[in-house]
């Protein structure tokens, strides 16, 4: 992860977290891809996918989780669900950053469905 990324990542954490959700794991790995946080909000799982896109130009950091992309943080989040006992309702979220620092930050929850 590089400087600015993982203090995206970080930003998010602690918003998400101050919003009282849990942090239960950070860059979670398996072959299928990577899920940048995964995270508890009171009986559901939360996968979240962090951007941050400096130049709107090409969309914005919205527009960069694509169809492809989404398909991968699923199969990832179907991974991490075979890591547990059971399987609790779950949600995919997006926080989007403008910037690392956090200071234009927007959380998108249900951003898309699996």
């Amino acid at each position: 992860m590089t400087g600015k990324g993982a203090q995206a990542e970080q930003q998010a954490a602690g918003y998400l977290q101050r919003h009282g959700l849990k942090l239960l794991a950070q860059n979670y790995r398996c072959r299928a891809g990577e899920i940048d946080l995964v995270m508890q909000d009171r009986d559901t799982l939360v996968f979240v996918e962090v951007r941050l896109r400096s130049n709107p130009a090409f969309g914005g950091a919205a527009a960069s989780i694509d169809g492809r992309k989404q398909q991968r943080i699923i199969r990832t989040a179907q991974h991490y669900l075979t890591t547990l006992p059971h399987i609790p309702p779950c949600r995919f979220d997006a926080v989007l950053l403008e910037d690392p620092e956090g200071v234009k930050l927007e959380w998108l929850k249900n951003a898309f469905e699996a």
